[in-house]
């Protein structure tokens, strides 16, 4: 197994965070790692908004959160809006391919972020009106996703209620219940043989 697949595979979505902070240093090899994705006539038409625990912006943020979210998530040291621009900047026709792009950011920096033992816990549960209102994002763009960014920390410290998951006990479906050849639903002959 190379080293790409051992952090694939140890990345984990916590929910609860450490106080240590994630050093400036770290978050640039993280937002370069993102920087680095394919996207569609390379528009990169991924942003993010950074916002530190202790700030207004965090506060904001923390509060565009659903409840369920919310109380956890508040021991995060970082959130971060995922932001999609909506239209090309080619040509301002729709980029239907831009949440995409930004989801390969998104993995290329969950990847790096694994190389450097910060973890990343991403979030669909917020009112994006109230978020891109709050940060000020301009029309046109789209708020996707907020990210829970820090050091893992001591799940005793979550709320009353929430608990945290097993990383051990993390499950993926089946490569033949996922990738198929020629066919929908038809097996791919490397996944459904033994050890394949």
């Amino acid at each position: 197994m190379s080293d790409v697949e051992r952090l694939l595979r140890a990345r984990f979505s916590p929910k609860a965070f450490a106080a240590r902070p994630v050093d400036d240093a770290v978050l640039e090899a993280l937002f370069e790692a993102a920087r680095w994705a394919p996207s569609c006539y390379n528009e990169q038409p991924w942003y993010f908004v950074l916002t530190r625990r202790g700030s207004t912006a965090h506060a904001e943020l923390l509060e565009s959160l659903s409840t369920g979210n919310r109380g956890w998530a508040a021991t995060a040291p970082l959130l971060v809006l995922c932001v999609a621009r909506e239209r090309f900047a080619r040509d301002a026709t729709p980029n239907r391919h831009a949440w995409y792009d930004l989801g390969q950011a998104m993995g290329s920096l969950l990847v790096c972020a694994s190389a450097h033992g910060v973890h990343a816990h991403q979030m669909a549960g917020f009112d994006a009106e109230r978020a891109v209102r709050v940060l000020q994002v301009p029309e046109g763009y789209a708020a996707v996703a907020v990210c829970a960014l820090g050091y893992r920390g001591d799940s005793a410290v979550l709320p009353a209620g929430v608990v945290e998951k097993d990383p051990a006990a993390r499950e993926r479906r089946p490569l033949e219940r996922s990738v198929f050849e020629s066919r929908w639903q038809q097996g791919w002959p490397a996944a459904v043989a033994p050890g394949g």
